[in-house]
């Protein structure tokens, strides 16, 4: 499974590089504006700055709704670098921009899925990636990994190209669920990634292999 982080912080897009571990990189205006990153020249610089961090796709989000402005900020967007992921949302126009951009060769993310019958529609019109917000699914008394299974076993079924990309990911379980069902990328915070670090055992032999260690050589 891929490893994306979800953040337009510079310094824990590095510390997730520098891990060896990171695969790819998903933002959008919010994380910018949390990093105090706005106007559109700003955001698009930035957007370069995530690209020459990391070897992987960088998803950038149009702002536009409607097919025409979809296209335009989305064929910007692809000219920046050729990390770019033009990242879509899933509603009738942003289908159709799916599939211009798969026509014209333009990596996609269809984000903001919630149900299979999205991620099949996604996958038709040529998406690259399909974005399933699960923790946002559980938020609301509904089993995100669930869908990620019906979506897996669909794609499965017809053998779509199109990745499946576990978004609203919010801790480690998720992550280890994800990468049990078939999840093809999960994207999260930092934390979540060097969670799976974390192991008490781990810490307790570690400890005591040192202390035996000292004892040997005093």
């Amino acid at each position: 499974m891929k490893f994306f982080i979800d953040t337009a912080n510079l310094d824990q897009i590095k510390e997730a590089q520098d891990l060896g571990v990171l695969d790819g990189v998903t933002t959008n205006p919010s994380l910018m504006a949390k990093e105090g990153i706005t106007g559109e020249q700003n955001i698009l610089d930035h957007y370069v700055k995530i690209c020459n961090l990391v070897e992987g796709p960088v998803s950038a989000e149009v702002i536009s709704t409607d097919f025409e402005g979809m296209v335009k900020e989305g064929e910007r967007l692809a000219e920046l670098h050729e990390n770019i992921v033009v990242k879509i949302p899933m509603i009738k126009d942003g289908v159709k921009a799916l599939k211009y951009f798969s026509s014209k060769g333009i990596r996609t993310n269809c984000t903001l899925v919630f149900s299979a019958g999205q991620a099949l529609l996604a996958a038709k019109a040529g998406a690259s990636f399909v974005s399933p917000f699960i923790g946002r699914l559980d938020d609301v008394s509904t089993d995100g990994l669930e869908l990620i299974e019906q979506i897996r076993l669909i794609y499965d079924n017809y053998m779509y190209d199109t990745e499946i990309l576990a978004a609203s990911v919010r801790h480690t379980m998720h992550v280890i669920k994800c990468a049990e069902i078939g999840a093809d990328v999960m994207t999260g915070p930092l934390s979540s990634i060097t969670g799976l670090l974390n192991h008490p055992l781990t810490d307790i032999g570690l400890e005591k292999f040192l202390a035996d260690y000292k004892k040997g050589n005093s």
